[in-house]
């Protein structure tokens, strides 16, 4: 669905974070892999703000695939500062300063 509002650095953005957050899970004892996670949610924070701001789409122009797909972004992006809360979390945890 995104596919017919946002370019493709939108998805882009937001599978690479999901591919640092995997491995940030994965390797329990790196402290590296949490912080590039948190840095990657932090900055695609900013780039959702930015895809949405850019590419929201006219009214007369609006149907439901871009609405449902704008309102899963906005969904995203809503529930991003709660994923980085629990990321700082998991840094303090792992001995992060």
């Amino acid at each position: 669905c995104m596919n017919y509002v946002f370019p493709a650095s939108y998805a882009w953005g937001n599978f690479t974070v999901l591919a640092v957050g995997i491995w940030a899970i994965v390797q329990r004892d790196s402290l590296d892999a949490i912080v590039m996670f948190l840095t990657g949610l932090l900055l695609t924070v900013l780039t959702d703000i930015i895809h949405i701001s850019v590419f929201y789409p006219p009214n007369n122009y609006l149907t439901d695939v871009k609405r449902f797909s704008i309102g899963m972004a906005i969904f995203s992006l809503l529930l991003k500062p709660v994923s980085c809360y629990l990321v700082y979390r998991m840094y303090r945890e792992r001995g992060g300063e």
